[in-house]
């Protein structure tokens, strides 16, 4: 299925950068059907940031939402939701060096090889196979029992030779991908929406679900954490929020031994814990936390807040215990990081 993009290329004039390594890059969706999705970075040794890279850099803009950034082998792959496409930007000058098109809703980028990377995709029932010496799609995993028009999937990690994949939107499983012959072979039921998948250092899958919402037709219930052990592909342990909660993105720290995520305000356990946290690491604002990342290097939380959805977001950056160190403005609706 093709979807026609909605969003007007603008072109303007091209300004040269040289990006400083170790820093911080921010996709900002921007707003739906408004094509003014933009690429902020920070630069945490100078508490510098600078936002609209990608339009400076290469004189068009980004598109329509830009929903995350994957760097590998020295490029930044941006994926652009409702645009349909993947940039692939040079990490230090961010000028585009390729792209992709014709996806249906493109996601997350997962790199199986330098030859191979798997797109999933929203309003879809299949995963994208890509080449990214060629820049063109090679192929498709279509996910057994899917329906195509509220298809999802979403979040990846690999063990091994082993993709395991979240599907989201109207969607309660994990399924398991072999990358040898990509097909699926395997599934797990977790919850309903199961949206962010993390393993930790014990080779532990962790899946948080947000429970769908009152009135959808797929259900509503109790938003969960589950813990899964990667070899067996079962459910170890489940930690259930009340019903109601919106819990979102789920990170690990840089050691991967404590777990972060979104629920009003910014909540940390251990990964050893028997039960959820009484209380929120960070507390919540009056406002819309809508990102969150962990600094691998020193465990420094940051945190997008979208304010109302309509202007400029602000990321704050914490210690590791929740204390305020900076914070900046970046572009409209920051809602996905890319450590480079």
């Amino acid at each position: 299925m093709l979807v026609t993009s909605c969003m007007k290329w603008d072109y303007g004039e091209e300004e040269e950068f040289t990006i400083p390594p170790h820093g911080l890059f921010i996709t900002n969706e921007g707003n739906y059907q408004y094509g003014n999705a933009t690429l902020s970075y920070y630069d945490p040794s100078t508490n510098t940031v600078e936002n609209e890279l990608f339009y400076r850099a290469n004189g068009y803009r980004l598109g329509d939402v830009a929903q995350s950034m994957t760097i590998h082998d020295g490029k930044g792959w941006i994926v652009v939701d409702n645009s349909h496409v993947i940039f692939a930007v040079d990490t230090r000058t961010l000028k585009e060096t390729g792209r992709i098109e014709d996806f249906t809703a493109a996601r997350y980028i997962h790199f199986i090889s330098d030859t191979k990377a798997y797109v999933t995709q929203l309003w879809d029932n299949r995963i994208f196979i890509i080449d990214p010496t060629t820049y063109s799609i090679t192929g498709y995993i279509t996910v057994p029992g899917m329906e195509a028009g509220n298809g999802s999937t979403e979040q990846m990690v690999q063990y091994g030779k082993y993709i395991y994949c979240t599907c989201w939107s109207y969607q309660n499983s994990v399924i398991k991908i072999d990358t040898d012959t990509d097909r699926v072979v395997d599934r797990l039921t977790v919850g309903i929406q199961p949206s962010s998948i993390a393993i930790d250092r014990n080779d532990k899958l962790w899946v948080l679900t947000d429970g769908g919402y009152d009135g959808s037709p797929y259900g509503y219930e109790a938003p969960t954490i589950c813990r899964i052990d990667a070899e067996t592909f079962a459910i170890e342990k489940r930690y259930t929020m009340r019903l109601g909660e919106s819990p979102s993105e789920l990170q690990l720290n840089g050691d991967r031994d404590k777990l972060l995520w979104i629920n009003g305000g910014i909540w940390c356990m251990e990964i050893n814990s028997d039960a959820l946290p009484a209380a929120p690491l960070i507390e919540e604002r009056s406002t819309i936390y809508y990102g969150l990342t962990v600094n691998p290097d020193n465990g420094e939380i940051y945190v997008a807040d979208a304010i109302d959805y309509q202007q400029r977001g602000i990321i704050y950056r914490y210690t590791p215990a929740g204390s305020l160190i900076d914070q900046f403005y970046a572009g409209i609706n920051p809602g996905a990081f890319c450590w480079n």
